[in-house]
C-alpha cells in the first residue's frame, strides 16, 4: 500500500513540476524560429519541385531547378527585408497591428507582382555588364546564378543584423561581381555604377528632406494653431488630395508600367485629376470625422489613420510590381538561356517564375518580416500617424522626382531616409524651441546639456548600422558573387 506524500515531498514535487513547465516554455520559445525556418525550407523545396515539372532533370534542366531554389530563397529574403519599409511606419504609428500590416502587405505585394509585374525584365540589371563581353552561354548562366546566390545571402545577412538594405543594389552588386569574374573590369558599365553609387547619398537625403518638409508644414498649419480641429478641416483634405495625386502618378509610372505604357506627362495629368477628386470627396468625410474631437494634438491622429493605411497598401502594390524582378530576373535569364541556348538583354518571364517571386516575397514577409518592421517603425525614432504619413508620402514623391531627373534611386533608402529625416527634424525643432528666450518644452528645459545630447530622438546606433550596410552592399555582394562564380566553375565544369 502506497503512502501519501508528506509536506516536504509535495514541495519537492511542485519544484520538479515547475522545472518541467519551464523546460516546456523554453522548448516552445526555441521552437518558434525553427518553425519559420522549416516552413521557408518547405517553400524552397516546393519551388525546386515546381521547376522540375517544367524541365527534365538533366545537366541543363538541373541548373534551372537549382536556380529556382535560389530564386525562391531570394524572394523570401526580399519579403523579410524590403517590405518592412512600406509597413514599418504604419505599425510604428500604431495605425496597423503587426498582423494587419502583414496581411495587407502580402495581398498587395502579390497583386502588384502578378497583375503589374510585367513580362519583360532586363536580365543584366540596369545595364551593369555587357552581355557580349561574356564568353559563352555557360559562363552567362554561372554569372546569373552567382549574382542570385550572392544577393540572397547578403540580404539574408542584413536582415539578421537588422539593417534594411536595397535588394536592387544587392542584385546590381552581384551582377557586377560575376561580370568582373567572367570577363574582367572592362565588362562593367562604370558610368551606370557611378550613378548607382551617387544614389546612396541622393536617395536618403532627398527622402529625408521631403518628409521633414511635410512634417514642418503639418506642424505650422495644423498642430501649432490655436484651433487645431478647424485647421485640420482645411488642410487634411488638401494633404489627402496631394497623397492621392502623388500615388496615382507613382502607380501610373512605376506600378502599372508593364500593363500600359504611360509617359511622364500623362502620369502627372492622371495624378492631378485623381488628386482633385480625392480632395473633393475627403472634405465632407474629414468634417464628419472631426466632429466632437477635442482641440489637442492627440485628436488629430485619427484623421491621418486611413490615408496612412491606404498609402502603405499602395506602396506595397508598387513594390511588388517593381521589385519582384530582383528575385526572378536572374532566374528568368537562366531559364531563357537554358531553353534557347543563348542569352539576351531582355527576356520574357514565365508565369511560374513570377509566381515563385510573388509567393516568396509574401511568405518571407509573413515568416521573418516583423523584425525589420519593428525596427523601421519604432526603433529608429518614435512615429505617430502624422510623421508616418510624411514618410509614406515622401517615398512616392521622391521616386517621381528621381524618375523625372533620370536618377536611379532605391525605394529602401528613400523610405528609411524619410524616417531619419522626420527624426532629425524633430531634434532640430526641439532644440530651436528650447533656445528661444523663456521657452519651455515640458521638462526638457531643465535637463543638462550633456544629458540632452544623450537623449536624442534618433537612435545613433541604428543610424550607423544602416548607413554602413548601405555603403557595403554593392562591394560585399560583388565580392561574394565573384567568389561564388569561381566555385560554380569548379562544380559545373
Amino acid at each position: 500500500m502506497s503512502r501519501k506524500p508528506q509536506g516536504s515531498q509535495w514541495k519537492t514535487l511542485d519544484t520538479d513540476l515547475n522545472r518541467i513547465s519551464q523546460v516546456e516554455l523554453a522548448t516552445a520559445y526555441v521552437a518558434r524560429p525553427m518553425v519559420g525556418l522549416g516552413l521557408a525550407l518547405g517553400f524552397i523545396i516546393l519551388a525546386g519541385l515546381g521547376a522540375s515539372i517544367f524541365f527534365d532533370v538533366s545537366d541543363s534542366g538541373l541548373v534551372v531547378i537549382v536556380a529556382a531554389v535560389f530564386g525562391a530563397y531570394m524572394a523570401l529574403n526580399i519579403g523579410a527585408n524590403d517590405v518592412a519599409n512600406n509597413m514599418g511606419p504604419a505599425v510604428g504609428a500604431k495605425v496597423l497591428t503587426m498582423g494587419g500590416a502583414i496581411l495587407i502587405a502580402a495581398l498587395c505585394e502579390s497583386a502588384g507582382a502578378l497583375l503589374a509585374g510585367g513580362d519583360v525584365v532586363s536580365t543584366i540589371s540596369k545595364g551593369i555588364i555587357d552581355p557580349a563581353s561574356v564568353a559563352d552561354t555557360n559562363s552567362f548562366v554561372r554569372a546569373m546564378m552567382a549574382a542570385l546566390i550572392s544577393a540572397a545571402l547578403w540580404v539574408n545577412l542584413a536582415t539578421w543584423v537588422g539593417a534594411p538594405v536595397s535588394t536592387t543594389h544587392s542584385v546590381v552588386g552581384g551582377v557586377m561581381g560575376a561580370g568582373i569574374a567572367a570577363a574582367g573590369l572592362i565588362a562593367v558599365n562604370w558610368p551606370s555604377m557611378g550613378l548607382i553609387a551617387a544614389s546612396w547619398v541622393i536617395s536618403p537625403v532627398m527622402g529625408g528632406a521631403v518628409a521633414a518638409l511635410f512634417l514642418a508644414f503639418i506642424k505650422a498649419r495644423i498642430i501649432y494653431r490655436e484651433d487645431k480641429i478647424a485647421a485640420a478641416r482645411v488642410w487634411v483634405p488638401v494633404l489627402v488630395g496631394v497623397m492621392a495625386g502623388v500615388f496615382a502618378t507613382y502607380l501610373a509610372m512605376k506600378g502599372l508600367k508593364q500593363v500600359i505604357d504611360i509617359d511622364f506627362g500623362t502620369a502627372i495629368l492622371i495624378g492631378l485629376v485623381l488628386g482633385a477628386a480625392a480632395f473633393a470627396m475627403s472634405r465632407p468625410m474629414i468634417r464628419r470625422q472631426s466632429e466632437g474631437l477635442e482641440n489637442r494634438t492627440r485628436s488629430l491622429k485619427s484623421l491621418f489613420a486611413l490615408p496612412l493605411v491606404l498609402s502603405a497598401a499602395l506602396l506595397s502594390f508598387a513594390h511588388g510590381a517593381n521589385d519582384v524582378a530582383n528575385a526572378v530576373g536572374p532566374l528568368a535569364a537562366i531559364v531563357h538561356a537554358n531553353e534557347v541556348g543563348s542569352f539576351a538583354t531582355k527576356v520574357a518571364i514565365p508565369l511560374w517564375v513570377m509566381v515563385i517571386g510573388a509567393i516568396g516575397i509574401s511568405f518571407g514577409l509573413f515568416l521573418f518580416g516583423p523584425k525589420l518592421i519593428r525596427m523601421v517603425g519604432s526603433q529608429i525614432t518614435k512615429l505617430n500617424p502624422m510623421r508616418a504619413y510624411c514618410v509614406a508620402l515622401s517615398a512616392a514623391i521622391t521616386v517621381i522626382i528621381a524618375s523625372w531627373l533620370g536618377l536611379p534611386v532605391s525605394s529602401t533608402h528613400i523610405a528609411v531616409g524619410g524616417v531619419f529625416g522626420v527624426g532629425f527634424y524633430r531634434e532640430w525643432h526641439m532644440e530651436r524651441r528650447l533656445r528661444r528666450p523663456g521657452a519651455k518644452v515640458g521638462d526638457v528645459k531643465h535637463i543638462a546639456k550633456e544629458e540632452r545630447r544623450r537623449r536624442k530622438l534618433v537612435r545613433r546606433s541604428h543610424f550607423m548600422t544602416i548607413i554602413a550596410a548601405w555603403v557595403v552592399t554593392v562591394p560585399a555582394a560583388a565580392t561574394m558573387s565573384a567568389v561564388i562564380y569561381g566555385l560554380l566553375g569548379l562544380v559545373m565544369a
